[in-house]
């Protein structure tokens, strides 16, 4: 009994270490497995199931007027004011940075990844105008990144718990509702705004890891 406690206890050790890594792992494979799909054929049958049911059944007049606003939070200008305001309003000088480092990789990375694979964008349903590729979903994936960042500060930087809690809690479900804005307005597949998410916490989680000596070095200053 004793034996098995011990190993239960490794294994846990072991699990609470490596947890991100194998996080990583498996949104890296889950990533390579969509882009497989997507250079084979270029409708999945993810994204026919979640076009029947968002597009057709979800769309009403009122939601449309939402999706419209939450998108805006995925759009460029707005990443980068806030990157800005953060350099200019933030105490600590090197937060403003590494936000708009984080910012700068991520999109470039999206754009290197869109131009390889040249993925079209979704026909005949849109209700905005876009234009350029497809895959992975550009608003979803440097979403994840941004707002992932923020979140990951917010919860390393603040003292107030109460405070911490609901603003790491909206933070982290914003990106979530941008990028199923992307396919409410029809500008995106669903496996591109999936992709978009799991190649964004793989690149995140190798983010915070190389800033994580730096954010923990000072006091609590938010």
């Amino acid at each position: 009994m004793k034996k098995l406690q011990k190993i239960q206890t490794v294994i846990a050790h072991i699990v609470q270490k490596t947890y991100k890594w194998i996080i990583l792992f498996i949104c890296v494979v889950a990533f390579i497995g969509i882009l497989q799909n997507v250079f084979r054929q270029e409708t999945l049958k993810i994204d026919k199931t979640v076009y029947q049911f968002v597009v057709i059944n979800l769309r009403r007049e009122p939601l449309t007027v939402i999706m419209k606003a939450i998108t805006n939070f995925g759009e460029a200008y707005f990443l980068i004011t806030i990157s800005l305001l953060t350099i200019i309003f933030a105490k600590d000088k090197k937060i403003g940075i590494w936000i708009t480092v984080n910012l700068v990789i991520s999109a470039g990375l999206n754009l290197l990844l869109k131009n390889i694979v040249q993925r079209p964008r979704p026909e005949g349903y849109r209700l905005i105008e876009e234009y350029g590729y497809s895959f992975p979903s550009g608003h979803s994936m440097v979403s994840i990144a941004f707002y992932g960042l923020i979140t990951y500060l917010i919860w390393k930087k603040m003292k107030n718990k109460h405070c911490k809690y609901i603003l790491c809690t909206i933070v982290s479900i914003l990106p979530v509702l941008i990028g199923f804005s992307r396919i409410y307005l029809g500008v995106h597949y669903a496996s591109d705004v999936l992709a978009g998410f799991l190649l964004s916490i793989s690149y995140l989680i190798v983010f915070t890891t190389i800033i994580k000596p730096y954010v923990e070095k000072k006091e609590n200053i938010l």
